[in-house]
């Protein structure tokens, strides 16, 4: 084993790399309710590599990409099969797995207040008291063309930027791990955040499909499984009817609903749901057909429950775009409010502008998680390499999400995995602050699968009065170690 990474020219499609691996292995100690875990870390670079083939004969493997991944094994375990092991990632698409890594699940966290607030730079890493390593092993894996996750000499970047050959290459990751540190026989999991959801949903029936491998659970942080409920396109009224209970929320939030409304989240959010799924869902199908009084009526609710003005909801034909409600919530006062995260606000440079200049939710964590990172690999993990860790990478774009032209759709296939594997369990996360992946967009998705009536005590929901990074708040961060754990124990 090296004790570093060599230093290697930036990337591009034709740089050479050389394909072989490259860990470094640290020890350490973190404190998870009042007891000292010991446990080691490893942290480097696996070359992931494909068969070939000649006439239908095997001429041998051929390198594919090199992995970066980042995992956490407790020590003073006697027997590996016995202890779970959870693989996990981010989204975007183009996200490394920094997010989870040092917001909810490692054992060293980005330290912020405890909102989630931004602190002054510089910024550092902290002990995590909640982090999940009590009882599961972790490993945190970053997709080809995030963290240091490279394609191979002579692959080409962009094949890799495709929801199915993303699907087969962290899928050919996960087995290659599992067959190397001999976890078959351990319970095995999967953690995914945004599009982590799909694409762990999507490995579901992959692992199961092409190599046998059954897992025991799921866990949707921030789920997206069908993209149509979260497209606003013309012709698709689905995401205005699911959006509405989060800008209710973040109305509430903010401060802009009547007295009685302000009086309790919950129930504020259970109105908006029903009158979303029923009369306002009505509303939109009827169309033009709709009755003067009855869309008045429409128009008065909507404007009670989100907190913007009636004229502006005629105006806008019924229909809050996600991000045109970001930028009128509170455009008298001169903010915004964040896409990931409702509760933060934003300036913008043009007050009249239709849609905000920058997301700053996502801003208020990109600093704090980007320094500790790099950080924390070099310092404390000693992984070295002079190539940029590419936290959110844009050069994943275009992504191709379905080779047939259609809103990209992953929970027929979790439904078919949990069908073949009746044992397989999913949790749900949902932030009632999250406009990126709103929690009634994820209730649909969940009750129109045609999922047996048996397996659907298999789901469980959980919410957080929080955002996207739901973990970033710390109130939900305890809340959500507690979920987990009681998940992954059965409990």
């Amino acid at each position: 084993m090296s004790t570093s990474a060599s230093p290697t020219p930036p990337v591009d499609d034709k740089t050479a790399r050389p394909a072989t691996d490259n860990i470094v292995v640290t020890r350490h100690t973190v404190t998870v309710g009042g007891r000292a875990l010991s446990y080691t870390a490893t942290a480097g670079t696996l070359v992931v590599k494909e068969e070939r083939e000649k006439d239908g004969a095997f001429e041998g493997e051929k390198p594919s990409a090199s992995f970066f991944f980042v995992a956490y094994t407790l020590e003073g375990v006697e027997d590996v099969g016995t202890r779970p092991i959870t693989f996990s990632f981010n989204g975007g698409p183009g996200s490394s797995s920094v997010w989870l890594h040092l917001g909810l699940l490692g054992p060293r966290r980005a330290a912020m207040d405890d909102e989630g607030g931004l602190p002054p730079p510089p910024y550092r890493v902290t002990d995590n008291p909640h982090t999940l390593l009590d009882v599961t092993d972790l490993v945190f894996i970053d997709p080809v063309s995030t963290g240091f996750s490279r394609a191979a000499t002579g692959e080409k970047a962009r094949e890799f930027h495709t929801f199915k050959r993303d699907i087969e290459s962290v899928g050919d990751f996960i087995r290659l791990y599992t067959t190397r540190n001999l976890r078959w026989p351990s319970p095995k999991y999967l953690i995914g955040e945004s599009y982590g959801t799909t694409r762990a949903a999507g490995l579901s029936g992959y692992l199961q499909d092409r190599h046998g491998l059954f897992l025991n659970g799921i866990m949707l942080i921030s789920s997206i499984l069908d993209f149509q409920t979260a497209r606003f396109e013309a012709g698709n009224d689905l995401p205005y009817v699911l959006f509405l209970p989060t800008y209710a929320a973040t109305a509430w939030y903010h401060r802009r609903l009547d007295p009685a409304r302000q009086r309790d989240l919950r129930a504020t959010v259970d109105e908006a749901r029903a009158f979303a799924l029923g009369d306002y869902a009505s509303a939109l199908m009827r169309g033009a057909t709709l009755e003067a009084d009855a869309r008045t009526a429409i128009v008065r609710r909507l404007a009670a429950l989100t907190g913007l003005s009636e004229a502006w909801i005629e105006r806008a034909n019924l229909r809050i775009d996600i991000h045109r409600f970001c930028k009128e919530l509170l455009r008298a006062e001169g903010r915004t409010v964040g896409r990931l995260d409702s509760r933060f606000t934003g300036m913008d440079r043009d007050g009249v502008g239709e849609t905000p200049d920058y997301d700053p939710s996502l801003t208020n964590i990109m600093g704090p998680y980007t320094a500790g990172l790099n950080d924390y690999l070099r310092r404390e993990l000693k992984f070295e390499s002079d190539l940029p860790y590419e936290i959110l990478n844009p050069r994943v774009w275009p992504w191709r999400y379905s080779e047939d032209n259609q809103y990209l759709n992953t929970s027929e296939t979790l439904r078919h995995a949990m069908t073949i594997n009746p044992h397989l369990r999913v949790l749900v996360a949902n932030g009632y602050f999250d406009l990126a992946t709103p929690f009634l967009a994820t209730e649909y998705t969940f009750n129109t699968v045609a999922l047996e009536t048996g397996l659907r005590r298999n789901v469980r929901m959980h919410y957080y009065e929080a955002g996207h990074m739901m973990y970033i708040h710390a109130p939900s961060l305890a809340a959500q170690k507690a979920d987990l754990a009681a998940f992954i124990t059965g409990k």
